[in-house]
């Protein structure tokens, strides 16, 4: 005997819950990664709440300030946990070897915030092809290194939903950013796939380098080659991709494009592939938090002696 058909009324309530779900997991993760929340705290409120309780392990883990996939697969070998292991499948004795290991380490909230300062303040250019993940290295850096100071490029193409005007980028007009190229306000700009402009506004840029500030600036080649010319000693770092055939699946998969724009960003990277060998260095995108970490470094931040 079959089950019963869901009700429009009752998809809906089901679709609802679980997109709450997510973003409870979501949520936890955050506060892991920011320190805010400690494993034990997690696995307490995961008695409470089943879709905390329903998060993977290997999700937990990936989520602590310095854990990336391999370290996360080598600590479930330690402790005996399956990877598809749940937290709320999670036994008494592993729950304790969780939490011991999170002590022996030192990993505990509030203490996850890298506090560096910067041995040489300066500008720090990251380039690389299509859909590599500048962004969510650079994100990542923003959450995690507060000594770093990402630059907000200046563009005219429309605000995707989320984005906010002077955070993610300064959206400007046609009209206004021919006006700030008219008064030599951009250290750089570029038109990218051949529709919007793309720039950096000169003076944001020089005030925190003054200021004594690590500046991070994440553009495109184009913009990358016109501050070689007008910075050149700044530090050049190329973002690569793991292999050709993993960014492909993450532009795919991004779901931000059509067919054809896809097609057309594939066709770009290939072209900014070649262009590595223009770069001082090259950090290769296999894990977030370790590239990020390794880019820091690049960027000559050490840690706070206090």
């Amino acid at each position: 005997m079959g089950l019963p058909a869901l009700t429009q009324q009752e998809r809906v309530a089901a679709l609802n819950k679980a997109a709450a779900a997510r973003a409870a997991r979501a949520a936890a993760k955050e506060q892991l990664k920011a320190g805010t929340l400690s494993v034990n705290e997690l696995l307490t409120a995961a008695t409470q709440d089943d879709a905390i309780a329903r998060l993977r392990v290997t999700e937990l883990l990936e989520s602590l300030p310095g854990v990336g996939a391999v370290t996360a697969r080598n600590l479930l070998q330690q402790l005996g946990i399956a990877a598809s292991r749940r937290v709320k499948g999670l036994g008494t004795r592993q729950r304790e070897a969780l939490v011991d290991f999170m002590n022996e380490k030192q990993i505990h909230p509030h203490t996850a915030s890298k506090e560096y300062v910067s041995k040489n303040p300066g500008l720090t250019v990251l380039a690389g092809p299509t859909a590599v993940g500048k962004g969510t290295v650079s994100t990542y850096i923003r959450d995690n290194y507060p000594n770093v100071w990402l630059s907000v490029s200046a563009t005219t193409r429309p605000p995707r939903p989320g984005e906010q005007d002077g955070v993610h980028y300064f959206f400007k007009s046609p009209e206004e950013f021919d006006a700030l190229i008219e008064a030599g306000e951009l250290l750089e700009w570029a038109v990218v796939h051949g529709q919007n402009r793309y720039g950096t506004l000169r003076s944001t840029v020089e005030a925190a380098i003054a200021d004594g500030r690590s500046v991070l600036l994440e553009i495109d080649l184009q913009g990358a080659r016109q501050v070689k010319q007008a910075v050149p000693d700044a530090k050049f770092v190329f973002l690569a991709p793991p292999s050709w055939e993993e960014m492909v699946r993450r532009l795919v998969g991004r779901g931000t494009e059509t067919a054809d724009e896809q097609q057309q960003r594939l066709e770009t990277a290939k072209l900014e592939l070649a262009a590595e060998p223009e770069f001082d260095h090259t950090v290769i995108n296999d894990d977030v938090r370790r590239a990020a970490d390794e880019l820091v470094s690049l960027m000559g931040l050490i840690p706070n002696p206090r």
